[in-house]
């Protein structure tokens, strides 16, 4: 069969371990997922209840127009309900625009520790990847990647909060990057974990996109939501963007209960408020933790932390799970030295720094 030669070089996505998985090998009754970013306070009261009573008519189709959830999510945002495009999850986002842009002779810049499908879709679809190694502090090298881009750039990917790191840019130093980016490329920003952010100076940047015509801003209801088993990310962009890119997006690619769930959602703002209020106070105590110990943590606005361990970062890994925490290890993240922890509820970060001790005390 005529495989991509590409794939030949190339390995699919290790998952972590799953909590069951974890329990046999280990014979505990109690383990706490803390590698995948999801919200420990799960999802919104209401859509519990809606799942309760809904009886939909599961042999239709979607709405492949996702008219509902578009009309409620253009109002949210105020944008034109046709500048919005949605995805099973913010992964079929990169999928969809790197399908769209990247060929072989084209070429897409990124920073060299960041979301790992950027440069995993790019080597499918052949185009050159121009990787700008982050800044000492763990920020994306806007100047940088202004050096790497040229008239072949056809996308420039921009992660912020950064993952695995949780670095924020400011609004300001993305707008001078944006005035200065070839507008021949497109820019994606890819705003996952937007919800998290608790500065205040920082600006909406779904805002911007009638400023600048070479710009789409990710999002998604998998994190912050708590809905991250239904799959659903989308992206805003104005329209003659939005056009090209539903070429390529492939029908009915939202489910119905998806789409049902993500409004109901969408309209508990309190509890995704009370999520974020709770997570911040919880990420402090990371930052605590890690200055108390002597530790080097990266700045996080995220539900996530990038913290420094005391030896090998798979050895860690493997030693917090005879704990029962489930982390995921630097080594594959791109960060050496370190791991990667969901900020999780006061109760499982409590005892995770009870079991983090123990390496700090047993090197």
């Amino acid at each position: 069969m005529y495989w991509k030669p590409i794939l030949a070089t190339m390995k699919p996505y290790t998952p972590g371990r799953s909590i069951a998985e974890v329990k046999r090998t280990y014979g505990l009754q109690d383990v706490n997922k803390l590698a995948s970013n999801e919200n420990p306070y799960g999802s919104s009261p209401a859509v519990t209840d809606y799942l309760q009573s809904k009886a939909d008519q599961f042999e239709i189709y979607p709405d492949a127009f996702t008219a509902g959830l578009r009309t409620k999510l253009a109002e949210y945002h105020q944008v034109d309900p046709y500048e919005i495009l949605f995805g099973n999850g913010s992964d079929e986002m990169v999928t969809m625009i790197s399908r769209a842009l990247l060929q072989p002779g084209t070429n897409t810049v990124m920073a060299s520790v960041t979301f790992p499908q950027y440069a995993h879709n790019a080597k499918i679809e052949g185009a050159e990847i121009r990787e700008v190694p982050m800044l000492e502090n763990g920020d994306h090298d806007l100047e940088g990647f202004l050096k790497v881009a040229d008239d072949q750039t056809a996308i420039i990917w921009i992660c912020n909060p950064n993952n695995p790191t949780g670095n924020l840019l400011t609004s300001k130093n993305i707008k001078d990057f944006l005035d200065r980016a070839p507008k021949t490329a497109l820019v994606v920003l890819d705003e996952a974990y937007f919800e998290y952010v608790t500065k205040p100076e920082q600006e909406d940047a779904i805002n911007w996109i009638h400023d600048y015509d070479n710009l789409i801003v990710l999002r998604t209801f998998s994190k912050a939501y708590g809905l991250a088993s239904f799959r659903l990310g989308y992206g805003v962009t104005n329209k003659e963007n939005m056009a090209e890119l539903n070429k390529v997006r492939n029908p009915f690619n939202n489910n119905t209960l998806a789409l049902a769930v993500a409004e109901v959602a969408l309209e508990d703002q309190q509890f995704l408020q009370d999520c974020v209020t709770k997570n911040h106070e919880q990420r402090k105590r990371f930052a605590a933790y890690a200055a108390k110990n002597s530790l080097s943590i990266y700045p996080s606005e995220t539900n996530f932390v990038l913290m420094e361990v005391p030896m090998d970062a798979d050895e860690a890994c493997e030693r917090l799970l005879q704990h029962g925490y489930i982390v995921r290890s630097g080594n594959l993240l791109g960060t050496p030295g370190y791991v990667r922890i969901t900020v999780g509820t006061e109760q499982q970060n409590t005892g995770f720094f009870e079991a983090f001790d123990q390496l700090l005390t047993n090197k």
